[in-house]
């Protein structure tokens, strides 16, 4: 290999440092002639934390400046949590590699109660997500769900500070961080299935550096990558973003692959939800057959409420 020089692209958010570092130190393994160098950059979604990120532009507010620095040479590589990146990846980068999955579910985090089901009549939830919200109130109407944006560490602070009852995190983020310990209850996946690509890290790359691409797959897990891409298909056909409460979860059980998914109106009261199995060669199809029997089923009119048309 020619190269000894490799610069990774990352958020400067503790989270976005520890995948970049996490990945950094794979790489250092594997090649220890390598001088992995980091630089961090700001996007939009770290500047603007007013606001939910369905109301301003949803997933590629995490992406499109380092994407940006990657297509003028900056930097070689970024890498991202997968859920941040829209399905569409732009003309000239490509996901290289797709890590081995953290723990995908999503949890409750609360200062006074150990499970989500002893949360009192009408609690104070935090969440910025539209899926959690959406599927937290089919099976709990009465709660009070409010915004809740920032890194791990503010929405953390945030849980004391606004006097929430508790609230709502990804299981991986927190685990990375040495924050598991904070975890109160896994919300089982019957509640609450998780965002296309949750706890896994996804590896960006120009597509036309095949030096860079080949360095960087022995990163990616087969069974991962194979559930991802049912998950990212099912997302693509329902034209999801931060702004659709959608979930979907791909898992492989005895070499067959399980899709589970469902599309829900914002309060929940509408919930459509349906699982199959099929190959894992045909990840790509069976996600995408997945999310056209919801469309069927009553999803596409909870879409068109939101004002998308499929």
């Amino acid at each position: 290999m020619s190269r000894n020089r490799l610069v990774i692209g990352t958020r400067s958010s503790q989270l976005a440092l520890w995948q970049a570092d996490y990945i950094a130190s794979k790489l250092g393994e594997k090649y220890p002639h390598l001088t992995i160098e980091k630089k961090l950059m700001t996007t939009q979604g770290d500047k603007i934390l007013d606001a939910p990120l369905a109301k301003i532009g949803g997933k590629g507010l995490f992406t499109k400046e380092l994407e940006n620095a990657m297509l003028s040479g900056e930097i070689d590589l970024a890498v991202h949590s997968l859920k941040d990146m829209p399905v569409e990846v732009p003309a000239g980068l490509q996901i290289s590699a797709i890590t081995k999955r953290e723990d995908p579910g999503d949890v409750l985090v609360s200062p006074k109660y150990k499970l989500f089901s002893q949360l009192p009549q009408g609690a104070k939830v935090g969440t910025s997500s539209l899926r959690r919200k959406a599927q937290l109130l089919s099976v709990r109407p009465d709660l009070h769900i409010c915004d809740l944006r920032g890194n791990v560490n503010t929405r953390l602070r945030k849980l004391e500070e606004e006097n929430f009852d508790g609230i709502i995190l990804a299981a991986a983020g927190l685990k990375r961080l040495g924050f598991g310990d904070r975890i109160t209850d896994i919300l089982d996946k019957e509640v609450c299935l998780p965002a296309v690509g949750q706890g896994a890290l996804a590896v960006e790359t120009r597509a036309d550096d095949q030096e860079i691409n080949d360095l960087v797959d022995f990163l990616n897990d087969c069974n991962t990558v194979i559930c991802t891409t049912a998950e990212r298909s099912f997302l693509n056909r329902v034209q999801g973003g931060c702004q659709v409460p959608v979930g979907v979860y791909g898992t492989m059980q005895q070499a067959v692959l399980k899709v589970e998914g469902i599309i829900a109106s914002l309060d929940g009261s509408k919930i459509y939800r349906d699982y199959m199995l099929g190959q894992p060669e045909e990840a790509y199809a069976l996600g995408q057959q997945l999310a056209d029997r919801l469309l069927e089923a009553g999803g596409r009119t909870v879409l068109a409420e939101l004002g998308i048309e499929l």
